[in-house]
């Protein structure tokens, strides 16, 4: 008997979705007559990718085991798909393969001391380590400071280990904190969507997105709509408590620690030359000095906007 859990909810949904934002003029077809629903039909997904109304009609239900590459490539074209919506049609499908390999579960591991010796060697740029469920696992000093909101926000679970879906959730300070809350909002729940589709006998993941699911109805919003997000990287506002606006440009990078778990490292830094990378390293010399923190903050030195 295979334990796993079953994901053919998630494929239909997702294939749906997508169907449905396609219309018949932007892959070449006539629009034809009045339509009952959004999108494209399924016997026209059918046609374009060269398989069977049958057989498409059958994918599209869950069963996506055992389907090749070249069949999953037509449909990811015909659907449209980008490339983070491609990779997780493939861990779809890759999920839903039976064998022993794919049936273990995973098991969290810990940061070896080389990467927070990593971490702590970068001194002007806020470093961390995230799991596949967007627990921080390893920070950097600048990165306390930085996301001091988080480290002190009751979402904290009793490790001090920030989570940033819980964080963004189901703590209302979160929207104070980023200047564009929906934004992140749509980027984090896309992040776990990806890794759901991708680990989906996580039993803590699944826990975790179970939690925000029943408490948020923001999360729940988010989720529905079935956006994925892999790959992702660039500018974000943060309205920092004490040293007020930052602009800063952030990138992840895959880190490979364990086979068991996935981990990324990711990178804050400001543009060099502006008033931003003034606060960052008066955040970060605060962050160096903390037993000065109770006589001297970054708002006793804030700098001019």
């Amino acid at each position: 008997m295979d334990p796993r859990p079953d994901n053919r909810d998630d494929i239909r949904d997702f294939l749906a979705r997508r169907r449905a934002q396609l219309t018949p003029e932007e892959v070449g077809l006539p629009a034809g007559g009045r339509r009952r629903v959004p999108g494209l039909r399924r016997e026209e997904v059918a046609i374009l990718a060269g398989v069977s109304t049958e057989w498409y009609t059958r994918l599209e239900k869950g069963h996506i085991g055992g389907v090749s590459e070249d069949v999953l490539d037509a449909v990811a074209r015909t659907l449209r798909l980008d490339d983070d919506e491609r990779t997780y049609l493939f861990d779809l499908a890759k999920a839903a393969q039976p064998g022993p390999a794919t049936r273990r579960r995973r098991k969290a591991v810990d940061v070896p001391p080389r990467i927070q010796w990593l971490l702590d060697s970068m001194t002007l740029s806020a470093a961390y380590v995230t799991n596949s469920r967007l627990d921080i696992v390893a920070a950097n000093a600048l990165t306390r400071a930085l996301f001091s909101p988080l480290y002190a926000s009751p979402t904290t679970d009793r490790r001090g280990r920030p989570n940033f879906a819980r964080f963004w959730f189901l703590d209302d300070t979160s929207r104070d904190f980023a200047d564009d809350w929906e934004g992140g909002a749509a980027t984090t729940a896309a992040l776990l969507r990806a890794e759901a589709g991708r680990y989906p006998d996580d039993k803590a993941l699944r826990e975790l997105v179970g939690e925000l699911s029943t408490v948020s109805a923001e999360f729940r919003t988010q989720w529905a709509t079935h956006r994925v997000r892999v790959h992702h990287g660039g500018v974000k506002r943060l309205h920092h408590p004490e040293v007020g606006l930052l602009e800063l440009t952030y990138q992840p990078l895959d880190l490979p620690i364990s086979a068991r778990e996935t981990h990324s490292l990711t990178i804050y830094t400001a543009e060099p030359g502006t008033p931003d990378e003034d606060r960052l390293k008066l955040l970060a010399s605060w962050a160096a000095t903390p037993a000065r923190q109770n006589d001297e903050s970054p708002e006793t030195h804030r700098p001019s906007r």
